[in-house]
């Protein structure tokens, strides 16, 4: 193992395992308050920051019609390959949106009556402002960002249990932890500071149920970053161990709560769950905080 910097591995999230583990990323309920800021309408043209595999995009490109324009981005084109499958009218493009304006043709420059962006802005830790630079880059004057991302204690439990098992190895944690979680107040100063104001910012508590146990969520978002750099073996032991670590805080079971059983885990799984979870015994949850908002080009 060595202790590489976890950036050269955020483009290499897998479809398949996003689409089995982490459907609420663009499920209906869990994005409707930022669909609600972005409002896109008939004719504009939209694009889409972190596309992913593209169910969110493809809803902007049924918001703005024909006459609309949408772009999706994002850095990992297995993604893509996905979106692109589905849907022929949205323009999709591979780009590390922390590189807008050096990667994308110039032509876009100051076209776009919106930006959204949901879900992505926390894998910017390289160079987060650059991200703002690239909004405004793409943006008309008067053209808006509406985005969602994690903000402040976005996933605690996780991320703590994530620096205690690598320290435990003797591993500094730092250069491989791939997230910025900011407060609401800093990120409307970083706006302000890049010509945007904005018209709503908060951040909001939402206990968000697993598809599967909280192994399935690390390995879709923590085996290719965190965990890059280690072996199959080191990374199976490293993941059973932040289980283990966050089981009082994210397993719940109601013949006893806190302190449910790995065996009945399985049954849990091999029975499938929805958007809502396991079902009404038992379950993982992550508690998400999201920092939402909507600001202005001025």
């Amino acid at each position: 193992m060595s202790g590489s910097n976890y950036s050269s591995s955020l483009s290499n999230h897998a479809a398949k395992q996003y689409t089995s583990q982490a459907s609420f990323v663009y499920s209906k309920n869990y994005t409707a308050a930022i669909w609600d800021l972005l409002n896109p309408k008939e004719g504009e043209k939209i694009i889409d920051l972190g596309c992913g595999t593209g169910e969110n995009t493809k809803r902007i490109k049924d918001a703005v019609g024909e006459r609309g324009e949408v772009y999706g981005i994002d850095s990992s084109q297995d993604m893509l390959d996905k979106a692109g499958k589905d849907s022929s009218d949205v323009k999709w493009v591979q780009c590390d949106i922390q590189k807008i304006s050096e990667t994308l043709d110039p032509s876009l420059e100051g076209t776009f009556d919106a930006v959204f962006t949901s879900a992505v802005l926390h894998w910017c830790k390289d160079d987060p402002e650059s991200v703002i630079r690239g909004i405004s880059w793409l943006l008309k004057p008067g053209g808006r960002i509406a985005f969602e991302f994690g903000g402040f204690g976005n996933g605690a439990e996780v991320r703590t249990a994530l620096h205690a098992v690598l320290k435990q190895r003797n591993v500094d944690p730092e250069p491989l932890d791939p997230w910025w979680f900011p407060t609401d107040t800093q990120y409307d100063q970083m706006l302000a500071q890049h010509g945007f104001k904005t018209s709503s910012i908060g951040l909001f508590p939402r206990p968000t149920p697993l598809a599967s146990d909280l192994i399935g969520w690390l390995e879709t978002f923590c085996r290719n970053t965190w965990f890059a750099s280690f072996s199959k073996t080191e990374a199976d032991e490293l993941l059973e161990q932040v289980q283990d670590i966050c089981r009082p805080s994210c397993y719940w079971k109601l013949d006893s709560p806190g302190q449910g059983r790995a065996k009945d885990e399985q049954a849990a799984i091999s029975a499938g769950a929805g958007e809502r979870g396991w079902g009404k015994t038992e379950g993982w949850s992550l508690m998400y905080i999201r920092l939402r908002g909507l600001a202005t080009k001025t």
